[in-house]
């Protein structure tokens, strides 16, 4: 796959402390020590000057003249709050969120999961799927009439195991956790569940429903196609969705194995974070159309739009990093999503019409659970679970590392009692505003929030 070309000033300064370094590494062995710290300045150069940092010359300074690879750190680090962000209330929060769900149309009880699903977004640190969806992906849909805000979900088939659900393009926040709580009880019961769903809508972190199985004793799979954004090994056309493939094992700590991660390097939900932050999107993420890395964060969502840009999987563009690997479980996760479900894809999930008005997307989600019970004891399969894990964390630690190896779950925990204790989440100016217009115009809103919290 093209990849986009450094810019030539940017080319030139790389390409000369390249020379640097390579000139420093012959003469290291003559230099008693001073050839050690012109290169560490060197490394410092190149990637102050936008240089990747798993670069050769990068490397070699970090295997053999001690040049730092990152900052120690015992725990999750929270970005800089961007200038005019707010702390806010969890409670706040996701009160603000039900009552926005319920002036829309959703029933109370409807509402109250809804809110739930985004705020744990927001509680477990995952902040382009929390507060920062509200307005864009349910509020603006149900508004334009491409979402409806409460919709009957119909059995289509059922036997003791297995159930296939249609949600009649209902909100999916709600969808999902009704149906994981299906393959939840069919599990307790028959040792399995599993549910597909077909004709639903954005369904929030895929983690929910797999720690709504850990919290029952069962092991949880789910997954969910999307609008197309990742582009094929060797293509570049937005093909699949970001297509998250999620698993939630249970143990004996105070926080589950939960993996939960989309197929492609990042997900849309961060481009549009990088937005809302006003920065630069890394490169490597995402191509257009002629093979180019782009890195203009607005640009990008706009040519996501369009269809002009999409999202690298797993491993990136190419084969060399396995990329291939990347695309290959993304394919699994739209198989999964639409074969049962007989459900679109591809660009009937674009969003867009051929009038190039907002178009309903009518997703797909399978939802897995295993009962450890049927299987075996199943405080022993925590304990064993807990203890694998224990060992990975306990293992030899890189020392250019942090000082600290996770495990899939662990930093959202860290995450969930970091923000706990500091009091709710930091709410940026582009959010806060978010909140302003919807009070705006969704009825009962000005009487309910007169002021918000953060107004003077």
């Amino acid at each position: 796959m093209k990849r986009k070309c450094e810019d030539s000033t940017q080319h030139v300064q790389l390409q000369a402390l390249r020379v640097k370094a390579a000139e420093l590494i012959a003469t290291a062995g003559e230099s008693n020590g001073e050839g050690k710290a012109k290169y560490k300045k060197v490394v410092k150069d190149f990637i102050d000057a936008g240089g990747a940092t798993d670069d050769l010359i990068v490397r070699i300074g970090t295997q053999f003249f001690g040049c730092p690879a990152a900052k120690t750190s015992q725990g999750p680090v929270e970005d800089a709050p961007f200038e005019g962000s707010r702390l806010l209330d969890f409670d706040y929060l996701e009160k603000f969120m039900v009552d926005c769900f319920v002036a829309s149309g959703t029933p109370e009880k409807e509402s109250k999961v809804c809110a739930n699903v985004l705020i744990e977004a927001d509680k477990r640190g995952i902040d382009s799927h929390g507060i920062g969806r509200l307005k864009s992906i349910y509020m603006d849909r149900i508004k334009s009439g491409i979402l409806k805000p409460f919709a009957p979900i119909d059995v289509i088939r059922e036997t003791e195991t297995t159930a296939l659900i249609d949600a009649n393009m209902g909100i999916g926040l709600y969808v999902g956790p009704h149906c994981m709580d299906i393959a939840i009880n069919k599990a307790k019961k028959y040792g399995l569940g599993f549910v597909a769903v077909r004709n639903s809508t954005h369904y929030g972190i895929a983690g929910y429903y797999a720690t709504m199985a850990t919290s029952r004793g069962c092991i949880g799979f789910c997954g969910t196609n999307a609008r197309p954004s990742i582009a094929p090994t060797f293509g570049v056309e937005p093909c699949l969705g970001t297509n998250p493939l999620c698993f939630g094992i249970p143990t004996d700590e105070a926080f589950p194995f939960v993996i939960d991660c989309a197929t492609s390097i990042c997900q849309r939900g961060k481009v549009e974070k990088y937005a809302r932050i006003g920065s630069a999107t890394p490169k490597g993420m995402v191509i257009d159309s002629t093979g180019e890395e782009r890195t203009d964060t607005e640009g990008i969502l706009k040519g996501m739009v369009k269809g002009d840009c999409a999202l690298c999987p797993m491993g990136g563009g190419g084969d060399e990093l396995g990329g291939y690997k990347g695309y290959s479980w993304a394919t699994v996760v739209e198989l999964l999503s639409i074969a049962f479900q007989g459900g679109d894809f591809g660009r009937a999930l674009s969003g867009v019409g051929p009038d190039g008005k907002p178009s309903p997307m009518s997703l797909g989600h399978f939802f897995l659970a295993i009962n450890v019970e049927a299987v075996c004891d199943a405080d022993a399969f925590k304990k064993k679970s807990g203890d694998f894990l224990r060992y990975l964390r306990g293992s030899a630690k890189d020392p250019n590392g942090p000082g600290r190896i996770w495990t899939a779950g662990e930093d959202q925990y860290d995450y969930r009692n970091q923000r706990t204790a500091n009091g709710g989440v930091m709410v940026p100016p582009a959010l806060l505003k978010d909140m302003k217009s919807l009070r705006e115009y969704l009825p009962g809103l000005p009487e309910k929030y007169p002021k918000f919290c953060f107004e003077d």
